[in-house]
């Protein structure tokens, strides 16, 4: 019952993982963030390996997703302190998160609840000719703060599955245990009385 319980709410945490990162590319593809891309990328194939190892009693399946939890939840601590510029780190920076291959930001930086987009015309002299110059207001969150609530979220979530994943290995490590101990007292154990064949005798008569 146990193990039940604790592999039905791996799966459900690991859905739950799903879900959030598969909104959290989708916003990324939108924003040109290609480190994310990939790092969200390799979190939705463990996180599917993770799942089919605990849906099918796969140990080393899920002890590869617990390690790898602990991984994603480093990187999701760096991404918050990258939003909110924590020491010599800067959201502005283009080679942290697009590897330098673009001036994109945040996609929430123009998409935030509230914002409102004004292009000025005409640009500065600085500005790149395939880039447009515009100016944000009215943002009722800052980006910054909703990339930190997102990774926040992504956090909890890898906190909560690496707390199931070590528990459905001991669970399934145990069963597995009990398993070779019954099956070992099956091979090497007391053998019960066989049944032996009994031969019926019947009298003799012989005549005189």
């Amino acid at each position: 019952m146990g193990c039940c319980s604790g592999r039905c709410t791996l799966a459900f945490i690991c859905g739950m993982q799903l879900v959030s990162v598969l909104e959290r590319q989708v916003i990324d593809f939108l924003g040109y963030q290609w480190a994310p891309i990939l790092t969200n990328f390799l979190h939705i194939i463990i996180v599917i390996l993770g799942l089919f190892g605990t849906i099918q009693f796969r140990p080393r399946y899920v002890t590869g997703y617990a390690a790898w939890l602990v991984v994603w939840m480093t990187w999701n601590v760096f991404i918050i302190c990258f939003y909110l510029e924590v020491g010599d780190l800067s959201r502005d920076s283009d080679l942290v998160l697009t590897f330098n291959l673009s001036m994109h930001r945040s996609w929430w930086m123009e998409n935030g609840p509230g914002c409102r987009v004004t292009p000025i015309t005409p640009p500065p002299s600085w500005a790149p000719e395939d880039h447009r110059y515009i100016s944000i207001s009215g943002c009722l969150m800052g980006f910054q703060f909703i990339e930190v609530a997102h990774s926040s979220l992504q956090i909890l979530l890898a906190l909560m599955g690496f707390i199931y994943a070590c528990y459905v290995v001991k669970l399934i490590s145990e069963e597995e245990d009990s398993f070779d101990f019954i099956g070992g007292f099956d091979s090497y154990g007391y053998q019960g009385p066989q049944k032996t064949s009994h031969l019926q005798l019947q009298p003799m008569y012989m005549s005189k």
